[in-house]
């Protein structure tokens, strides 16, 4: 990709990011694997089999959108060059989600800032897939912080590296994979099988993300005059206490940078499940903390950019 490509797709995601009357790729991933879970989800079938079947419904869905995002590039920039560079920017736009999770998380404070319990439970529901509706502030701002460590790592990094690295279809083939973890990704018995070779694609795709997403939390404490001397301790320390191999990268250097801790018992449709903590509790884990993550995620955006930026050019030598 470009660099001036990769810009304008990363102005046009800060710009206007994903309103929902607008036609997104996700969306379109969402139905196909629904469609595909119909016709290929087995009913009571052994193990091997279930496997199998999950791991054809995450081949094709990764292909068509990979390979139909090249095939459809390819055809607009033949019939106008123009017309390609549009489509290009306006598909690799729709694989990053800086503005909507700074606006979400913007939301959240600006509800607690007015003590508005239900409305930022309301918020907060839109952003995490635990159970909200009993959360007090100091849950409510621990669950803000941590969706904003992780999603810097799968809604900004790893699409801006996939789209620095291989194009608009790579980015695709990424947030294909991405979808399908969220979807059928559970350790439930309903998934188990089915949903784990999506499950360990998906660990890969955010191997190098994910480790990056952390190196720039560092740096961009550093930058903001954070504790990143802590954020760095952290990292290291506790980046394998969580059962995601990749998403405690993320969250141990925003607990190190913040000085806060995180984990601990969720529930999901009622039913709690614990997570090992991360970090230390030398701070409240409050607005204050809320605010101070959200410019941390800011400039790990900004620093991703860079990156890809050095990425593009590197790939035009």
């Amino acid at each position: 990709m470009s660099p001036v490509l990769l810009l304008a797709a990363y102005a046009l995601d800060r710009l206007v990011g994903d309103p929902p009357w607008l036609p997104h790729p996700v969306r379109w991933m969402g139905t196909v694997i629904t469609l595909g879970e119909q016709w290929l989800r087995p009913l009571d079938a052994p193990p091997a089999l279930a496997f199998t079947a999950g791991a054809g419904l995450t081949l094709l869905t990764v292909g068509l959108f990979c390979g139909g995002s090249w095939l459809a590039l390819h055809t607009l920039a033949q019939a106008h060059p123009t017309l390609g560079a549009v489509a290009l920017v306006y598909l690799g736009a729709t694989t990053l989600a800086t503005k909507d999770l700074l606006d979400e998380a913007t939301a959240v404070v600006e509800r607690l800032a007015y003590h508005d319990l239900p409305g930022a439970r309301q918020r907060v529901a839109r952003i995490v897939g635990r159970d909200t509706h009993h959360l007090d502030e100091p849950e409510l701002c621990r669950a803000t912080v941590e969706t904003l460590a992780e999603s810097a790592s799968d809604g900004i990094i790893a699409p801006l590296f996939y789209l620095a690295v291989g194009g608009v279809p790579a980015a695709l083939a990424y947030k294909a994979i991405n979808t399908l973890d969220s979807r059928i990704g559970h350790t439930d018995d309903h998934n188990f099988w089915f949903g784990k070779f999506a499950a360990r694609l998906d660990d890969v795709a955010n191997f190098f993300p994910a480790r990056l997403t952390a190196l720039l939390l560092v740096a961009a404490a550093w930058l903001g005059g954070q504790d990143w001397r802590e954020a760095w301790r952290i990292w290291r320390r506790d980046a394998h206490h969580h059962a995601s191999p990749n998403a405690g990268h993320p969250e141990a250097a925003m607990a190190g940078a913040l000085g806060v801790q995180l984990g601990g018992r969720n529930t999901y449709d009622g039913v709690p499940h614990w997570s090992p903590l991360i970090g230390d509790r030398r701070r409240a884990l409050d607005l204050t903390a809320v605010q101070a993550a959200l410019r941390l995620v800011s400039r790990v955006s900004w620093l991703g950019l860079v990156i890809g930026l050095v990425i593009c050019l590197w790939g035009q030598r």
